[in-house]
């Protein structure tokens, strides 16, 4: 019992994680009035933390397995608890600013924490595995959506700095939950550190990070987009030599080099590109072309929010012991891909019932059977002590993957000046595009089978 009552602490952990990464967006347009900041800066805000969040992962994600999950765990809670209180309390851009480069950087601290936890909980059992990762899949595949509607009701009713205050109830929860039901099994080994492969590997992601990011504001052939991005993959490119050469990388190449594994970060990153357009384009057109309030707008998501849940919940528990992952993913990312198919009809004044929800549905089924499987794939026979690392990297890349989706479907919108239903079709046969290829990807780099069980050191108090 207390296993399950472990996984509703790491849930909700990543669920505050989650929520961050979009119920800040809803609550920007109030903090810029408030705080007097401009355009230009509301965007750092969300680039901040995203720099911090995504270049950190992969240390993270090392400590957690040189000083131990359940320490890292605390500490990226209290840290995120911190930070974003600071930021409910700013009352100015800079100290907004620096809260969330925190929450960002204890949030790498977390994330990978949280889901080597689920990881090497649920080691002895498939079908216990699988129903614990698509409960936790279904929260980091629906807590965005969540974020959305949070983010309006918060802002709406109360301030948008209970947008950054709602953290600190989540994670006090997390915090007293994490001391009364987790505890450090065997002591992680104490080896020498990789500072030349986590310098080069942290630039590396800052570089590619921070160019995508400045992609819809300076142009794809600016040096401000090019001159970081080349120079984070030049990094990046050292780092896989250094991690070749030492003996104790930050990134063993093993974690990655395995089929299973290897396809299940590759297929996170290309279908998180897509799932960007589902959360932030739909947003923008049930808000700007039919009038939706945030609320409405955040609600709009919660059928798909329940699809996702359920979703992942049967896949992971029922269908992934006996399938694997190979035939599960390309259907979903096939799903996916025909949900978005379905947004391109659109139009001006199209009903919600009948233009948006089916294709809500469509998706919410498809992110189901892709969310619970994958991340239980990533982390599956991995080392004990590489839990960390190989949790951090499905984070790493879900991150890389909603900075390229970023900077590439808002070029795509921007192209289309005055002609907004248009931009947003674009926008989604892309997407669908993305997904198809992530679903061929699935189809041919699975293996066929269960998944191999991971090994266990964690105890349970």
């Amino acid at each position: 019992m207390n296993r399950w009552v472990a996984l509703i602490v790491l849930s909700l952990a990543q669920l505050m994680v989650v929520l961050d990464s979009t119920i800040v967006n809803i609550a920007l347009p109030s903090a810029q009035h408030d705080l007097r900041f401009s355009i230009d800066d509301r965007q750092w805000i969300v680039t901040g933390y995203a720099l911090a969040f995504g270049s950190l992962l992969l240390l993270g994600g090392r400590l957690s397995d040189f000083f131990g999950r359940r320490r890292m765990f605390l500490a990226g809670v209290t840290g995120f608890a911190i930070a974003s209180a600071i930021g409910g309390a700013a009352g100015d851009f800079a100290l907004l600013l620096i809260a969330r480069v925190a929450q960002g950087a204890f949030g790498a601290l977390l994330a990978p924490a949280a889901l080597s936890l689920v990881s090497v909980t649920f080691a002895d059992d498939a079908r216990e595995r699988g129903r614990a990762f698509g409960i936790f899949g279904a929260v980091s595949g629906a807590g965005g959506a969540l974020g959305l509607l949070l983010g309006g009701v918060l802002t709406q009713h109360l301030s948008w700095r209970w947008c950054l205050y709602v953290n600190i109830i989540i994670a006090a929860v997390a915090f007293f939950g994490a001391l009364a039901v987790l505890r450090d099994g065997a002591q992680p080994r104490r080896v020498r550190f990789d500072l030349a492969g986590t310098v080069t590997a942290v630039l590396g992601l800052v570089g590619i990070v921070y160019g995508l990011g400045n992609a819809e504001t300076h142009g794809w052939q600016s040096i401000g987009v090019l001159g970081p991005v080349v120079a984070g993959v030049v990094l990046i490119a050292v780092f896989v030599l250094i991690q070749r050469r030492v003996s104790h990388p930050l990134l063993p190449l093993g974690v990655i080099l395995d089929r299973v594994r290897g396809t299940a970060y590759l297929s996170v990153g290309i279908s998180g590109t897509g799932m960007f357009a589902v959360f932030l384009f739909l947003t923008y057109y049930l808000q700007d072309t039919l009038g939706f309030t945030p609320i409405q707008a955040g609600a709009a998501f919660l059928p798909m929010i329940g699809l996702v849940m359920a979703g992942a919940v049967f896949s992971g528990s029922v269908l992934l012991p006996r399938t694997g992952p190979r035939p599960l993913v390309p259907i979903g990312c096939v799903l996916a891909a025909i949900g978005m198919a379905m947004l391109t009809g659109i139009g001006a004044t199209s009903s919600y019932v009948s233009a948006v929800l089916p294709a809500l549905l469509v998706t919410g089924v498809g992110f189901g059977l892709i969310f619970g499987p994958v991340q239980n794939a990533a982390t599956s026979g991995v080392e004990p002590d590489e839990a960390g690392v190989a949790s951090a990297m499905v984070n790493t890349a879900q991150q890389i993957g909603g900075s390229v989706g970023t900077a590439v479907f808002s070029s795509l919108a921007t192209t289309f000046a005055g002609a907004t239903l248009a931009s947003y079709h674009v926008v989604f046969w892309t997407a669908a595009g993305v997904f198809a290829a992530t679903a061929v990807l699935a189809a041919l780099l699975f293996r066929n089978g269960p998944l191999q069980p991971a090994a266990t050191y964690l105890e349970l108090a």
